[in-house]
């Protein structure tokens, strides 16, 4: 009687350890999953890494498009100023003009 009561304590307890390892395994998985997975912690910081990025990109690109927007209005037909039209004109044809200073540079 001694013998079966000392293995069906050990299996008891062979049995509590394999459900504590078990469950330790299980824990263990989802963790490393929400630090390393498709949409764990790391790459929730590389995702805001590119938003702020692409924020900083966006800014530089509406910036130059403002630029772009008022040297097209500018250039309308209803309102052209005389300068930017003498200004496009000479570096399309490479024009000048007795009265213009020009300074030559070393191009490198």
């Amino acid at each position: 009687m001694n013998t079966m009561v000392s293995h069906r304590r050990r299996h008891a307890i062979l049995t509590a350890v394999g459900l504590y390892v078990f469950a330790a395994l299980f824990i263990g998985y989802f963790a490393v999953n929400a630090f390393t997975g498709n949409h764990g912690l790391r790459a929730q910081a590389d995702l805001d890494q590119q938003l702020a990025a692409m924020q900083a990109e966006l800014g530089t690109v509406k910036a130059e498009r403002m630029v772009w927007e008022r040297r097209v209005a500018l250039l309308r037909s209803d309102g052209i100023d005389p300068d930017m039209l003498d200004e496009r004109a000479r570096s399309l044809i490479g024009y000048v003009d007795a009265r213009d200073l020009t300074m030559l540079l070393n191009p490198r």
